[in-house]
C-alpha cells in the first residue's frame, strides 16, 4: 500500500512539471463600461466581488493599468491587435463606435491574439460582445477564433419604439430593469444568427456556460478564451437568482453575476488540474458611463469616466492570476491592455514584431522576475487626436474635454495642463508652471509619438 502511495505522489509530481511546461492556456474577462472603482478589491464600499478579491489576492492586482481608448469600438481593437486603434482606423471623430448600419470593422490585415497563438496550435474561442463589425467579414471568425457565441455590437443597439426610453428612465430607480424584447440583438454562433432578441436576462450565465464548456471541451491542448462580457453596460440587467441581491441595486447584481461566473471558472481550472497552467486577466474596457446615475458606475477617486481621456476615462482595474505562473502582490507599474497580445506570445513562446505594436511584454512583471514594467508611457487618444501622454507619474494635458453627456467642454491648452498623478491621482492641481522642463519633455515626447502615426482608411466612417 504504501509503495502505491509513494508511485502515485510521483505521478501527480511528473503530471505537475508536464503542466507548467505545457503552453500556457489564456482567458481574458473584459467587462463593458466598468468603471476603476467598481470592485470591492479596488475600494468600492458596497459591491461585493469575494471571486474577483480572490483573484486579486493569490495573483497580481495592478492599479496603473490603462485601455486603448475610452469607449467600446476602439478599446477592443487595442487589446485584441496590440496596437492604438488610430493605426488600424478603428477610432473616429464622427462615429465613436460600429452601430448595426456601419460597413466597416477591423481589418483583414490586423492580426490578433487570437492569431498569433494558432501559430501553436491553440485552440482559441470568443464568447459575449465583439463591436468590431458584424458582417460575416469582420466577426472573429475572421479573425483567428475557431468559435464564436454573442452579440456583434453594444447591448443598447437595435431598440425597438414604443418602449419606454431606458435613457430617461434609468435615473428613476436604483433596480429598475427593461424588458428583454425592447432591445432587438441577436445573438451569433459562429457566423449564424441562433437567436434575437437575445435574453439579456441569462447572457451573463450563459457566457460563463460557453466559458467553461470550451474548457472542459479543448482541455488537453493549449486554449485562449476572450470573454466580452456586454454588461454593466446599460440597458442593466440580471438573471432572477442575482436580481435584487445587492445593496447597490442592479448594478451591483450585475456585478454580483460576473463575479460568481469568475469563480465557476476558476473553479473549473482548479477541478481539471490546469490552474497552474493559466493565466485568467480581468479588466475593462474604459470606465464608467456617468451620465447614467446609478446605473453607471464609479471610477473612485479619478476624475471623470467613460470617453474622457482624464483617468476616470481610461484607468480600469487590471487583475492577472495564474498560481503557477503568476507572482501574488499588488502592482504599481504602468501597464494597458495593449500589452495582452505580446505578454501571451511570450509566455507561449512565438515570435512577434515588436517595432509593429504599441504594446509591450509585461510577463517578466508577471512572473516576479522584474519590478519594472517595460512600459513607461500611456498615450491617450480621443476621436483621432492625442488629448494627452503619461510617462511616470507625470501626466500632460494637451486637450481637455468631459466625459460622454457630462463634463466640461472641449478646450485646447496653449501651454498644457500638468498633474503628477501619484501625488494627485484625482487631477484637481494643474502645476504646469511649477515645471516647465517636465511639460517640454512630455511635448517632445508626444510629438515623436504623433509621427509615428500614419493614416488609414476610418472602418468606423464607411
Amino acid at each position: 500500500m504504501r509503495s502505491l502511495a509513494v508511485i502515485a505522489a510521483l505521478m501527480s509530481l511528473v503530471f505537475s512539471i508536464e503542466q507548467i511546461e505545457a503552453a500556457p492556456n489564456f482567458i481574458v474577462v473584459f467587462c463593458d463600461d466598468l468603471g476603476y472603482g467598481d470592485l470591492s478589491c479596488y475600494g468600492h464600499p458596497s459591491i461585493e466581488t469575494p471571486n474577483l478579491d480572490r483573484m486579486a489576492a493569490e495573483g497580481q492586482r495592478w492599479t496603473n493599468f490603462y485601455v486603448g481608448a475610452s469607449v467600446c469600438t476602439p478599446s477592443r481593437a487595442a487589446l485584441l491587435t496590440g496596437r492604438l486603434p488610430v493605426r488600424n482606423g478603428m477610432m473616429s471623430a464622427k462615429r465613436r463606435v460600429l452601430f448595426p448600419n456601419s460597413n466597416g470593422g477591423l481589418p483583414e490585415s490586423e492580426t490578433t491574439i487570437a492569431e498569433y497563438l494558432r501559430q501553436k496550435d491553440y485552440a482559441t474561442a470568443a464568447i459575449g460582445k465583439w463591436h468590431l463589425g458584424h458582417l460575416p467579414e469582420f466577426l472573429p471568425t475572421k479573425h483567428g477564433f475557431d468559435t464564436y457565441w454573442g452579440i456583434p455590437y453594444s447591448n443598447d443597439m437595435d431598440a425597438l419604439k414604443g418602449h419606454p426610453n431606458y435613457r430617461q428612465q434609468s435615473h428613476l430607480s436604483a433596480t429598475y430593469m427593461p424588458k428583454i424584447e425592447q432591445y432587438n440583438v441577436p445573438i451569433i454562433h459562429d457566423d449564424k444568427e441562433v437567436e434575437r432578441p437575445a435574453d439579456q436576462t441569462t447572457i451573463t450565465r450563459r457566457y460563463t456556460d460557453k466559458t467553461i464548456d470550451f474548457i472542459r471541451e479543448h482541455q488537453k491542448k493549449p486554449f485562449f478564451v476572450y470573454l466580452a462580457h456586454n454588461l454593466p453596460h446599460i440597458p442593466l440587467f440580471a438573471s432572477e437568482e442575482f436580481y435584487g441581491s445587492s445593496p447597490r441595486g442592479i448594478y451591483g447584481d450585475v456585478l454580483a453575476e460576473i463575479d460568481h461566473g469568475v469563480g465557476r471558472i476558476l473553479d473549473t481550472l482548479e477541478e481539471l488540474e490546469l490552474d497552474q497552467n493559466t493565466v485568467v486577466v480581468f479588466t475593462s474596457d474604459n470606465g464608467p458611463w456617468l451620465p447614467f446615475q446609478t446605473h453607471g458606475g464609479s471610477a473612485g477617486l479619478l476624475r471623470e469616466g467613460k470617453g474622457s481621456t482624464f483617468e476616470g476615462g481610461m484607468r480600469v482595474p487590471g487583475i492577472f492570476w495564474g498560481p503557477g505562473i503568476v507572482e501574488p502582490g499588488a502592482v504599481h507599474e504602468l501597464g494597458a491592455t495593449m500589452d495582452l497580445l505580446p505578454t501571451f506570445c511570450s509566455l507561449a513562446g512565438i515570435d512577434v514584431d515588436a517595432s509593429s505594436l504599441d504594446g509591450h511584454d509585461l510577463s517578466p512583471v508577471l512572473k516576479g522576475e522584474s519590478e519594472e514594467s517595460a512600459r513607461d508611457a500611456v498615450f491617450y487618444w480621443r476621436e483621432e487626436k492625442l488629448y494627452a501622454v503619461r510617462q511616470g507619474p507625470w501626466k500632460a494635458h494637451f486637450i481637455t474635454q468631459g466625459c460622454y453627456g457630462i463634463g466640461p467642454k472641449k478646450e485646447e491648452h496653449e501651454t498644457p495642463q500638468l498633474y503628477h498623478l501619484e501625488h494627485d491621482p484625482s487631477e484637481e492641481y494643474n502645476i504646469a508652471e511649477r515645471h516647465p522642463d517636465v511639460v517640454d519633455d512630455l511635448e517632445r515626447l508626444a510629438e515623436a509619438h504623433r509621427r509615428s502615426v500614419k493614416p488609414v482608411e476610418n472602418q468606423l466612417e464607411r
